[in-house]
């Protein structure tokens, strides 16, 4: 069961303001999806396969072929912010 002050940690995790009203509001619909996973924990699934995705997809592989890079000028040609043939970005920090 969630409580009150699992709400707020939640929110003091995420760096966000949750109101004494929304703490209450999140804490109810919290719990009622724990709830639903009560009741979905009580079907009986011994017999059915586990499903990784509901629609069958299959990794696509391409082999990793070298080529030619575009050249340095066409790559910097659409920007204003470059500096010594690179890229200009701000400081961070």
């Amino acid at each position: 069961m969630i409580t009150k002050e699992d709400v707020e940690h939640i929110g003091w995790l995420a760096r966000i303001d949750i109101s004494e009203q929304e703490t209450v509001e999140y804490m109810e619909k919290l719990n009622s999806v724990l709830g639903y996973f009560g009741q979905l924990d009580e079907l009986p699934t011994e017999d059915v396969a586990p499903t990784y995705h509901v629609a069958k997809i299959y990794n696509v592989f391409r082999d990793d072929v070298v080529e030619e890079c575009l050249p340095q000028e066409v790559v910097l040609e659409n920007t204003e912010h470059k500096q010594d043939g690179a890229f200009r970005v701000p400081k961070i920090g």
